[in-house]
């Protein structure tokens, strides 16, 4: 008797034949009649190994409800049949969500607990249910000198979660992988010359100059304050590790904003959008705030870029906050708004990223802000793939307002991040600013 396997085998060749057959029709041709029969042959054919195979498959199945297994058979012979048990029911409970970062979280937690040392951090890990990722981490790697490292696949999900908070990743600049620390982009700095010529006449040299972007890691250090109480929980809620990571996320990536934004390259930080835009593309706004002023001088940004044919592959805005509110909430003469778009985000079509990294307090009267024009698909951001962490419980630290903190005093360790990075744009042409905007203030 055949299997089902060899029937659907041969089902498989009937319907073949009869595509065959099909084709010829379908092509403008007509069947013979000894086609047509044949034609008629398979069609049956097919039917009666389609009731076959499911019958077949009938069987199997009505075969695989009536399977018990075989201590409970053998059970049967020699004791009477019970009535079955009422099986025990378990109140369903949602699925714990994963937080982004998780990884890094938990590590830092169990290094805090364990005092340093990854043996009994690891162990930790593995009693509290951590994950064996973590555990394995803590077990397997050595501390260097700037603390214990971060495994690439942890430490690259944690830096994915600077996107939404960094201003400048979020806009667009794209990140490349540093080899050794280093990395060189050639860009085109000079066109060729292009023309026409007569028959007669000598074509032209043309030729074209380039450059190059060299990008090497500049090593971003952040000092992060955490509650010891937080670090101490031993479970594994979510919101305590998602505190943990916004921590940590959140001072990184707010310095990352200043040093690609206005840093100027000395004193081992990275050059910012500030110190790149040539002397040419930076533009003082017009004294007074109407809206025909205001209009003239957003529309120099953007014109800077179009007429050096800038790629405007990614093109955005970044402001500080006080200006996007002032802009948001203009009006025009009949109370409506000018830029109504800004409520979505975006300022003449451009998205629009708005940070506290452009000051407000720049100029001799202190009350002058920057806006920038920038095609961040012409940026790029180099970046070590790999984080530093370690911590402290007696370290001292500055706040915000420069006031010195001991971390013993307000039972709070202090976690050091490290990362490697470089930024810049390939083209300088991309980068357009605004300077002394007073508006709104």
């Amino acid at each position: 008797m055949p299997t089902i396997n060899e029937l659907r085998s041969e089902r498989a060749k009937v319907n073949a034949s009869v595509q065959a057959l099909a084709l010829i029709e379908a092509g403008g041709g007509q069947l013979t009649a000894e086609q047509l029969v044949e034609f008629t042959g398979l069609q049956t054919k097919f039917g009666e190994l389609t009731a076959q195979i499911t019958r077949m498959e009938a069987s199997e199945s009505m075969a695989a409800a009536a399977a018990v297994p075989v201590d409970r058979a053998l059970s049967a012979i020699h004791q009477p049949a019970a009535p079955p048990a009422a099986a025990a029911s378990m109140p369903a409970t949602p699925r714990m969500p994963s937080v982004p970062g998780t990884g890094m979280s938990r590590m830092v937690r169990a290094l805090v607990v364990a005092q340093g040392n990854q043996q009994v951090a690891a162990k930790f890990a593995m009693d509290n249910h951590f994950g064996e990722d973590v555990a394995m981490a803590l077990n397997t790697l050595t501390p260097g000198a700037g603390g214990v490292l971060v495994p690439q696949n942890m430490a690259r999900e944690v830096i994915e979660l600077w996107r939404p908070q960094s201003v400048v990743r979020r806009l667009g600049a794209r990140t490349l992988p540093l080899t050794n620390g280093n990395i060189t982009l050639p860009r085109l700095k000079g066109g060729a010359v292009v023309g026409y010529t007569g028959s007669d006449s000598d074509i032209g040299v043309t030729g074209q100059t380039f450059d190059n972007l060299k990008l090497s890691a500049k090593k971003l250090t952040g000092l992060v304050p955490i509650s010891n109480d937080l670090l101490a929980y031993a479970g594994t809620s979510p919101n305590v590790d998602k505190l943990v990571v916004d921590d940590l996320t959140g001072a990184m990536s707010s310095r990352e904003d200043k040093a690609f934004i206005r840093d100027d390259g000395t004193l081992e930080t990275p050059k910012g959008l500030l110190a790149w835009a040539l002397a040419g593309f930076k533009f003082a706004a017009s004294a007074g705030d109407t809206l025909q002023k205001i209009e003239t001088d957003l529309n120099k940004l953007i014109l800077a870029l179009e007429n050096v044919n800038a790629n405007m592959g990614a093109p955005g805005w970044i402001m500080s906050p006080r200006s996007f509110r002032f802009l948001e909430g203009l009006r025009d003469g009949n109370g409506n708004k000018v830029y109504p778009e800004m409520k979505d985000g975006n300022l003449k079509g451009y998205p629009v990223g708005k940070t506290t990294q452009i000051p407000n307090n720049l100029g001799a009267s202190s009350n002058q802000s920057e806006i920038y024009f920038v095609d961040f698909n012409d940026c790029f951001i180099g970046e070590d793939e790999t984080l530093l962490i370690d911590y402290s419980k007696e370290a001292t630290y500055k706040d915000e307002g420069g006031n010195l903190v001991s971390a013993f005093q307000r039972d709070q360790t202090l976690v050091r991040v490290i990362a490697k990075h470089d930024f810049g744009p390939r083209h300088v042409e991309s980068i357009a600013i605004l300077t002394a905007v007073t508006w709104g203030a």
